[in-house]
């Protein structure tokens, strides 16, 4: 009998965030596998997440059930979660702390299935490790966003550090998603051409860097780079996972330079409105 095969499985904490902005304070969803799946699934792709978190939580998984994506939970003692205290207007500064942790992933937490890639999307470091990731780099493309390694939980702090194995835990990814701060940590380098160049140089073909103005990607020696342009700015929190989604979705049947321009749209779109992406207007 073969396997169950999709196009992107997504591994990581699923987060229960506290977004502080303006005087409000909601409770949200949030997480690679809550933003970046919904946004999959929404752009057409046969998804399956890969999760852990308290069993107390398990109702919120409900939305991307409903959404058709394969949900594979592990209850923890833990919910892992950030409150994120947005300090601008264009809410690209911000204090996180983190508020739980759900615990390491093992590898007999992923189901045997087949994906075309395999996104492993941590929220903060101790989700995953080098050996994890090597295991996972053998049933296929890995898509690793590197903040599961550089965001590093220092008492009730979230802090940036650089990733001393990242030498060896690059070299099993293909796709590697960073932001402008975290490139920095990694390289020392805040020209961000050059801090992507230097990290393809530890072996992924394709670097997409974010930042507050839009997203770079450099891929087969070329740079591409194509700026956010939100109408408004209502839901900045996810914009990576979403980015870093919208990305790979479109890398499936187009070039770099396409996926690039693609992503940049989708990133607006979601950013006009809290929560994840919904889709183009013409389809709403």
């Amino acid at each position: 009998m073969p396997r169950l095969s999709v196009d992107v499985a997504v591994i990581g904490h699923f987060a229960k965030d506290e977004l502080v902005f303006g005087g409000s304070e909601e409770v949200a969803s949030g997480g690679s596998v809550y933003y970046g799946a919904l946004a999959l699934r929404r752009l057409g792709l046969q998804v399956a997440v890969v999760t852990r978190l308290a069993e107390a939580d398990f109702p919120r998984l409900e939305e991307l059930k409903e959404a058709g994506i394969l949900v594979f939970a592990q209850p923890a003692g833990q919910t892992s979660g950030i409150r994120n205290v947005y300090l601008s207007p264009d809410m690209d500064r911000r204090q996180c702390k983190p508020l739980g942790f759900a615990g390491p992933f093992r590898l007999d937490d992923v189901p045997s299935i087949a994906a075309k890639i395999w996104l492993i999307g941590p929220i903060m470091a101790g989700e995953v490790d080098i050996p994890f990731v090597r295991a996972i780099a053998q049933r296929g493309p890995v898509a690793l966003d590197v903040q599961g390694f550089v965001r590093v939980r220092e008492g009730d702090e979230l802090v940036f550090r650089d990733w001393q194995e990242k030498e060896e835990g690059l070299s099993y990814v293909r796709f590697l998603k960073v932001d402008d701060a975290e490139a920095q940590v990694l390289t020392g380098k805040t020209d961000l051409p050059a801090a992507a160049k230097e990290l393809a140089r530890y072996g992924p073909c394709e670097i997409v860097l974010t930042h507050a103005k839009g997203v770079l990607v450099y891929a087969d020696g070329a740079v591409h780079e194509v700026p956010f342009t939100p109408r408004e700015l209502k839901g900045r929190t996810g914009r990576g996972d979403t980015c870093f989604a919208a990305y790979l979705a479109r890398r499936l049947t187009s070039s770099p330079a396409e996926a690039c321009r693609f992503a940049a749209r989708v990133t607006s779109l979601k950013m006009e409105a809290p929560g994840p992406f919904r889709g183009f207007p013409d389809e709403m």
